[in-house]
């Protein structure tokens, strides 16, 4: 845990020096095209060295041509995405070491009983759907919104050492919700803290103030979010602000799936949606502050992206990239009950996961 809070710090710091100087390249900070023809390759690019450096020793993506097809319950709607796999799989360790090998087939009969009303279990390397549920159905989606936030945000290379001042406006949640925040009107962190608080551990006015401070502003940040969606292929996702209070964001399973896909490819947002703790010195007082998702907490698997979400027209959601026998899977929940029923159906989907041969 000290080890991963510290490179969290030393991540924050190398962040602003290698954002810094590296305007002068044309490409994104970490630029991901995907397309919808699989005879296209798709390519990854790094501003330069230093940005290399800080994503955690990253090495650009190989470029591999990923279909997302159906194996299993529901019959799926064939999409093709096209996109850079980076190796997870073999960056991060598996979570069961022994490779168990049943056949597939004796387990597709056995799936387990979801609470959640949609669900999306994907081969994060090959795109194949593994399990689903309500896939193509869009829902309110909740704070998994702040997903895209940190795509749109990455994309767009600001100065994450600036400055931001929190102000009552980012507080006045939207829809009419309230912002429960341990933060305060007032507050000032630079934009990587910003980034850190609403992935990490959601904060809301944190959210509100990345999507504020976005050159043109909350207006220009929406187009954004919902270009970018467009761009990946999420044709049934609508997004209205920064946080996810609205509920007129709303996506399918099938359509977060895309997007964990493509927020993989971004060693930023990898490390500070997994962050299990931190604490944030703001000079004057310190938050200590836990990931909303209790999977990364507790360190029971291998997650190597995370996003949790909870409003009243959303339930409870989450989303994950992990790796389960050295199979990166993507695991989309929407509309569970409640948090434990949540946590116990991503442990069950994992599971059911960990029993699968590596591949199918």
């Amino acid at each position: 845990m000290r080890r991963n809070h510290s490179r969290t710090r030393q991540a924050i710091t190398r962040l602003s020096l290698a954002i810094a100087t590296s305007f002068a390249c044309h490409y994104s900070f970490a630029e991901i095209v995907v397309q919808q023809n699989t005879s296209n390759s798709a390519n990854i690019a790094w501003s330069d060295a230093q940005a290399s450096q800080f994503l955690s020793d990253d090495e650009p993506a190989a470029q591999v041509s990923t279909q997302v097809t159906t194996r299993t319950q529901p019959v799926q709607k064939s999409s093709t995405i096209v996109l850079n796999n980076s190796t997870l799989a073999n960056k991060y360790p598996t979570t069961t070491s022994n490779y168990n090998k049943t056949s597939y087939s004796s387990y597709s009969a056995s799936q387990p009983s979801i609470n959640a009303k949609a669900a999306l279990v994907m081969d994060a390397q090959t795109g194949e759907v593994l399990y689903g549920k309500n896939t193509n159905t869009a829902r309110s989606i909740a704070s998994i919104t702040k997903l895209m936030t940190a795509v749109v945000i990455a994309d767009a290379r600001l100065d994450m050492s600036e400055k931001i001042r929190l102000e009552p406006i980012d507080f006045a949640g939207a829809a009419g919700k309230n912002s429960s925040s341990t933060l305060r009107a007032g507050d000032t962190l630079n934009r990587a803290e910003a980034l850190l608080f609403a992935l990490m551990k959601s904060e809301n006015p944190a959210a509100a103030a990345l999507g504020r401070t976005y050159p043109g502003g909350k207006s220009a940040f929406v187009a954004a979010m919902n270009a970018k969606a467009r761009e990946l292929g999420m044709y049934s996702s609508q997004f209205a602000e920064a946080t996810g209070l609205d509920p007129a964001n709303r996506a399918s399973a099938r359509d977060l799936g895309i997007l964990v896909s493509a927020a993989s490819q971004y060693g930023l947002i990898r490390q500070f949606s997994t962050t299990p703790h931190y604490d944030f010195n703001l000079g004057y007082r310190v938050l200590k502050s836990n990931n909303t998702n209790a999977l990364v907490r507790n360190g029971t698997w291998n997650i190597n992206i995370s996003k949790t979400g909870f409003i009243n027209e959303a339930g409870r959601c989450v989303v994950m990239h992990t790796t389960v026998n050295q199979r990166p899977a993507i695991v989309v929940l929407l509309g569970a009950s409640s948090s434990s029923a949540r946590t116990n159906d991503a442990n069950n989907l994992l599971t059911w996961v960990s029993h699968l041969p590596k591949r199918i």
